[in-house]
């Protein structure tokens, strides 16, 4: 009898048949130890804990990958919210894209200038016989630069930062139910605030070619020796005439089964709060579309955002009233961006609330120069942080009410 596509399965079904069909990540046992003796540290502490993920997810094309499928992020969002999250007190984890923006290094890594710039040599000492002379901050830079070093030192020096990472769809799922499994000491002081980017498709291990998928002809003499193979090769269509030149790729994409809801029902601690994001380009559609996720998966918060203004504005689905309540940067403290459109700030918006309404929380973060060519301005995440810290406390409240 033939086996019904994960998506149609018990979700509990289609769980078991996803991660059974992909071995573990290489780095999962070590990810375990470290993630385990972080999360018991901060129970014995009776602090908080937030697991932050962050980047995009590749899809790879190949079992020995060299093609793969990706997306924009680059970690923006959840980099900016882990520092924020760090100064409410919480512990992080940060699970992150590898090779993306980490809290901290992102004001110097992902500038318009090159690291190397902020830094300069001294001339040699007198009393010194080396030609070379100390390393140092160029003096423009000092100030900024000694204030993110005294954070991010507090925050390893204190144990209040974990980071760990993840590159393809299977390893993210791996480490997401692992970490949230791992949390369950900590019951409603457990915050998940999922803002990586995760792909929607994949696939599917036994359909996906072992090597590098060619792009042209191969030799007869090859041709034959790879016959059997052919059927397991994901290069295109079945063409009638054998190709003179190039191949077309056309590739058949399964969805991801959808775990979100697993984790409020089976991975994460009761009592948790559960906070993900839902990212559109079309103003129409992004208050419906983060409404439709938040009954389908259950969570306690979707924080909805335009690709063209998310630096700007965000909006809070809740499943409680007032149900959508927009946080947006004042106008004369919005970062410029390159790819941001201002005229787009508000198109979103159901509920036409005024816009005094909007801004209670105004205090200014100010950044530097960043990614996508900001400078300046009030970081909106310095808006959305604090705002959820109450609605968590709420819950943990509620929680140690016994209700």
């Amino acid at each position: 009898m033939a086996t019904a596509p994960p998506e149609e399965m018990p979700i509990a079904d289609a769980e078991s048949v996803y991660f059974n069909n992909y071995p573990p990540p290489k780095n999962l046992p070590k990810h375990e130890s470290l993630a385990r003796a972080f999360i018991n540290h901060h129970v014995e502490e009776k602090r908080r804990l937030v697991l932050v993920t962050s980047g995009g997810t590749t899809v790879p094309l190949e079992n020995q990958t060299v093609r793969f499928i990706d997306n924009f992020s680059a970690g923006t969002r959840g980099a900016t919210s882990a520092e924020y999250f760090l100064e409410q007190g919480y512990a992080v984890i940060f699970l992150h894209r590898q090779f993306s923006l980490l809290p901290y290094s992102r004001h110097f890594s992902h500038s318009t200038n090159c690291f190397l710039d902020f830094m300069e040599e001294a001339p040699p000492s007198s009393s010194s016989d080396s030609e070379n002379g100390p390393l140092m901050v160029c003096s423009e830079y000092q100030d900024q630069m000694r204030d993110v070093l005294r954070r991010y030192r507090y925050a390893k020096q204190n144990n209040r930062l974990l980071l760990l990472h993840f590159t393809t769809i299977v390893e993210y799922l791996f480490e997401l139910r692992l970490l949230a499994k791992l949390m369950y000491p900590l019951g409603a002081d457990a915050l998940f605030y999922l803002a990586a980017a995760v792909s929607d498709f994949f696939i599917p291990r036994d359909r996906m070619a072992e090597h590098k998928i060619q792009s042209s002809e191969l030799p007869a003499s090859m041709s034959k020796s790879q016959d059997s193979e052919k059927s397991d090769i994901y290069t295109g269509t079945n063409d009638m005439e054998p190709p003179k030149n190039s191949k077309k790729l056309v590739i058949d994409l399964d969805p991801v089964p959808k775990f979100l809801h697993r984790l409020v029902d089976g991975w994460a601690p009761p009592g948790s709060m559960i906070v993900s994001f839902k990212l559109e380009t079309d103003p129409n559609l992004l208050v419906y579309k983060a409404q439709t996720a938040l009954k389908r998966y259950s969570h306690h918060l979707v924080i909805g955002n335009l690709l063209s203004t998310r630096k700007w504005e965000v909006v809070f689905v809740t499943p409680d009233p007032p149900y959508e309540r927009w946080i947006r940067v004042p106008k004369s403290k919005r970062s410029k961006s390159i790819s941001g459109v201002e005229d787009q700030v508000g198109l979103a918006e159901v509920k036409k609330l005024h816009e005094s309404e909007h801004l209670q929380n105004t205090e200014a973060h100010t950044s530097h120069e960043t990614q996508d060519g900001i400078t300046g301005g009030t970081e909106i995440e310095s808006l959305i942080i604090p705002e959820l810290v109450k609605l968590h406390s709420a819950m943990v409240e509620k929680a140690g009410r016994g209700s």
